[in-house]
């Protein structure tokens, strides 16, 4: 089976249906399809041709759709890249994945302007301006019925890098409906006219939700930003049923004073997930919403990978602490804790969190060095220590990398590192995650300068932002003059920076 086929599948028997919504404009399936066949039409018109690789920058709108469509049904692979990212981060997505296209909405234009002088297979940047309309309707409204392979590539998503550059992770056709399928295994069955809120860009985690909601004849509500009292009203107007959040949004929504006395009637499944949540966080948004929350754990590497309902998530089970928990293993992904020597350890046991699932990644895109160490004997390694007790609740306890979850972003330090000792005062830095009671973590630098080279604390976060993107700054700065901790080969020790700050926590990973 492959996306395309499913997806016009539908679009055949919901043609009527409305499809996908933003604001006032509302597309029906018919409408969707048409639209999505024009923009396949549109991007092969520009030489492109089956597997090659189109890169696109936008916030959730209409159009956005039309490439999600328009990109698999021309058999093209999708490259999302991240409005929060900074231009460094963009080229070297656009670069490393060798895409001939970049698609980019007008307010972004000037982000990746001169991109394709500066990357040699980039031939074009089409930018989605006010003749964008006139474009799509000039293109051939036949479908090309490109053959698609179900082991074809069909996304190429990016995830952190410990070296400070991202990585592909490219996913098949096969695995991307596999991945999907596993999301709604547990939830409440999907029926036509059911309504699913994009609250996050499609082009992350919410965009898993999209195609299984489009299979099932469901209605994709797209919103191009947060704001908690927007949320609230939409997710009432539109009767919506399911949603992605992360826990700083579900937070938000608990304490905004208007949340009282609405109609959730139709909402049966609020998934929870991309970050550690509070137990007063979670609490509050039970009494709220009653029984429509559900808790996942999974990477974009691997998923999903463990999933809990309102009914495990929050009973009372002896021998297990079930608002402790991140989920548990689902029917279809198999799930072990595992030792130093990669060798399983007993129920009960810390270690590192491994799994297998349909949906995992094919691998990263054109690494295989970081492919081999991060899939041993079939197996994804998350980089995160944690336990599953008696009962089969998986619990997160730790980072085995230096990842850090900000607001539901993934944050590498070395990110951060390249850029602060890019700067001439700085002799050498390490950033590591500590609590934040608005994010659940916020990254922390600790900068050591010459002494002489005015710098203060302000710059440095600006330096981060200018070139990473916002999200990415540390939200401390600790300028020093000591040289930072290190083994005896000379290794930073920045664990002995961090534990400090995380004293008095049952655990190395903080929930918002």
């Amino acid at each position: 089976m492959d996306v395309r086929t499913l997806m016009r599948r539908s679009a055949r028997f919901y043609a009527d249906r409305e499809a996908v919504v933003h604001g006032d404009n509302r597309l029906t399936f018919a409408e969707a399809w048409d639209r999505g066949i024009r923009m396949a039409n549109g991007l092969l018109a520009m030489g492109l041709t089956a597997q090659d690789r189109v890169a696109v920058l936008e916030d959730n709108c209409l159009e956005a759709s039309d490439f999600f469509l328009g990109a698999g049904i021309a058999n093209l692979v999708r490259v999302p890249l991240y409005p929060r990212n900074g231009r460094e981060a963009h080229a070297h997505m656009v670069g490393h994945t060798g895409c001939r296209v970049l698609l980019v909405a007008e307010k972004y234009a000037h982000e990746v302007e001169g991109l394709e002088k500066e990357l040699p297979d980039l031939e074009r940047i089409f930018v989605r301006d006010g003749a964008y309309e006139a474009w799509l309707a000039r293109q051939s409204a036949v479908d090309p019925d490109v053959p698609v392979d179900p082991e074809d590539n069909y996304i190429i998503r990016h995830t952190g890098g410990t070296t400070g550059r991202s990585k592909g992770v490219a996913y098949t056709h096969r695995a991307w409906l596999a991945a999907g399928r596993d999301w709604f295994y547990a939830y409440p069955p999907v029926e036509p006219g059911d309504s699913c809120l994009h609250l996050g860009p499609i082009s992350h985690g919410s965009g898993y939700l999209f195609v299984p909601i489009w299979l099932g004849g469901g209605r994709n509500v797209m919103a191009d930003h947060f704001e908690p009292l927007a949320t609230i009203d939409l997710m009432e107007k539109e009767g919506i049923g399911y949603l992605f959040m992360v826990p700083t949004m579900l937070n938000a929504l608990n304490h905004h004073p208007s949340i009282a006395g609405r109609d959730w009637s139709r909402l049966k499944c609020m998934l929870v997930t991309a970050a550690p949540i509070a137990d007063d966080t979670a609490r509050k948004a039970h009494e709220i919403f009653g029984d429509k929350l559900w808790q996942g754990y999974g990477q974009t590497e691997v998923l999903p990978v463990a999933m809990m309902g309102p009914r495990q998530w929050f009973a009372e089970v002896e021998g297990s602490r079930p608002l402790r928990a991140c989920g548990m293993p689902l029917p279809f992904a198999q799930l072990e804790i595992w030792n130093e020597d990669n060798e399983p350890v007993p129920v009960g046991q810390s270690g590192e969190i491994v799994a297998k699932t349909d949906g995992q990644m094919k691998g990263f895109w054109n690494n295989p060095e970081a492919t081999a160490e991060r899939v041993v004997r079939g197996w994804v390694k998350t980089g995160d220590i944690g336990m599953l007790d008696a009962n089969g609740y998986l619990y997160m306890l730790d980072r085995a990398d230096d990842m850090i979850i900000s607001g539901g972003f993934n944050i590498w330090p070395a990110e951060l590192e390249n850029v602060i000792t890019d700067h001439p005062a700085v002799v050498e830095c390490a950033v590591f995650g500590i609590p934040h009671e608005r994010w659940g973590e916020t990254p922390c630098a600790h900068v050591v300068t010459d002494g002489r080279t005015p710098i203060d604390e302000a710059e440095i976060a600006a330096l981060c932002a200018d070139r990473l993107g916002s999200y990415k700054k540390p939200g401390r700065v600790v300028l020093s003059s000591e040289a930072l901790p290190k083994t005896p080969v000379g290794k930073i020790k920045r664990r002995a920076l961090r534990d400090p700050y995380w004293v008095g926590h049952d655990r190395k990973v903080a929930g918002a």
